[in-house]
């Protein structure tokens, strides 16, 4: 743009001063032709810089992922081509998934297992509850019986004392002492025939509290209203399930597979250090850095313009999205060591500026990696910003040339 500017004023001084003479050509016009376009560009450019500023690292970064297995097996087919655009949720790759699938019947059968004998132990339990039950009123009718015969017992002795003072004092007869006394004997009898039974019963309660005890301790725990032994097993079989759809792996999202290392036949193992595939995702971020000083007039929102080297002559339309006020060189690493102050990285003091591509430009691919130059176009200086549409374009332009010599 610059030479297009001094080509321009170029000519006009040739027409003015060479071919219609209206000006003398001297020393005085001479140095004023020469001190205008120097303080003319000079003025024009740090203009620019200030209210349309550029950058010439624009780079388009992709979200990349590397593909691990989950689980273990031998590979039975890989439909997915390198390096061939594909859909989100497509298949990369499929692995014999029969070792899998007999775990799952297998657990399957221990959970229906699991879920009978649960259910037999609640019959056990409830058959348990009940003989407890049974027991206790057993016990509470024995205590009763106990309480009634004791009752008849200390009547039929007091009637032995009466009977016997009676006979002692002439005034009764023996045949009636003797009576009393054998009805006594009968009811203690009877007494003790109750206590007996009562201590059945509590022995009968005993034995039935154990045996639901014990049945309890086999039934375990609830979690989430399943007996534990049950709930584990549905974990188990959750995890083998799990296990299962892992062996097939399908695509995160829309993009390409490179480096793909897997055949059918390939054995994979679950180590995250060895991806057998890299995936690389359509959706892109644009970033383009730029000197501290560029950027006090730059805000979310405003337009900016991006030219990259592989669609020469293209402008790709954007917005700036955010400023990443942040950087490598504002951190210090946690360590026991001073922080360096020499060897410092290429171009510091950067900060990178987050482009948003308009929706006109959004189908359009661009390679991870690209690089470019871009615009962006403030509220300030609206009317220079031509001669920077003006350079960006010409810059896309001059893509198409390819300077090498081999």
């Amino acid at each position: 743009m610059e030479l297009l500017l001094l080509a321009i004023y170029s000519a006009i001084v040739w027409f003015v001063f060479i071919k219609k003479k209206w000006l003398p050509w001297n020393t005085v016009t001479q140095a004023i032709v020469i001190v205008i376009p120097i303080i003319g560009l000079s003025a024009l450019i740090l203009i620019l810089n200030a209210v349309a500023p550029s950058s010439s690292d624009v780079r388009v970064i992709k979200y990349v992922v590397n593909v691990v297995p989950q689980v273990r097996g031998r590979v039975i087919e890989v439909p997915v081509e390198p390096n061939r655009p594909v859909k989100k949720g497509d298949v990369l790759y499929k692995i014999d998934p029969t070792p899998y699938q007999l775990q799952v019947k297998a657990l399957e059968a221990q959970l229906a297992d699991a879920v009978g004998v649960s259910k037999q132990l609640e019959e056990q339990l409830a058959g348990a509850a009940a003989q407890v039950a049974q027991a206790r009123a057993a016990i509470e009718q024995a205590s009763a019986r106990v309480r009634e015969v004791s009752a008849k017992a200390e009547l039929a002795r007091k009637r032995v004392e009466q009977n016997r003072e009676l006979v002692a004092t002439g005034a009764g007869n023996k045949f009636d002492l003797e009576q009393a006394e054998a009805n006594l004997k009968e009811i203690e009898g009877s007494l003790d025939g109750a206590r007996s039974a009562e201590a059945q019963a509590r022995a009968a309660e005993v034995q039935a509290s154990a045996s639901q005890r014990q049945v309890q301790q086999k039934l375990g725990a609830r979690v989430n209203g399943e007996y534990a032994q049950v709930a584990q097993v549905r974990a188990q079989l959750e995890s083998a399930k799990w296990d299962l759809s892992q062996t097939t792996a399908y695509a995160p999202a829309n993009g390409y597979a490179i480096n793909v290392q897997l055949r059918p036949g390939s054995m994979t193992a679950a180590f995250p250090a060895l991806p057998v595939m890299t995936f690389v995702e359509d959706e892109f971020t644009v970033i383009a850095l730029y000197h501290q000083n560029e950027l006090h007039q730059v805000a979310p929102g405003n337009e900016a313009e991006i030219a990259l080297e592989t669609y020469p002559g293209r402008i790709i339309k954007a917005k700036v999205d955010s400023i990443i006020w942040a950087q490598g060189q504002g951190s210090v690493a946690a360590s026991a060591t001073l922080p360096t102050t020499g060897a410092i990285p290429s171009y510091p003091g950067r900060f990178p500026v987050k482009l948003t591509v308009e929706p006109r430009d959004r189908d359009l691919f661009l390679a991870a990696g690209a690089m470019g130059h871009a615009a962006i176009y403030t509220e300030s200086g609206e009317a220079v910003h031509i001669v920077r549409k003006i350079l960006v374009r010409v810059g896309s332009i001059t893509n198409y040339l390819i300077l090498k010599l081999h």
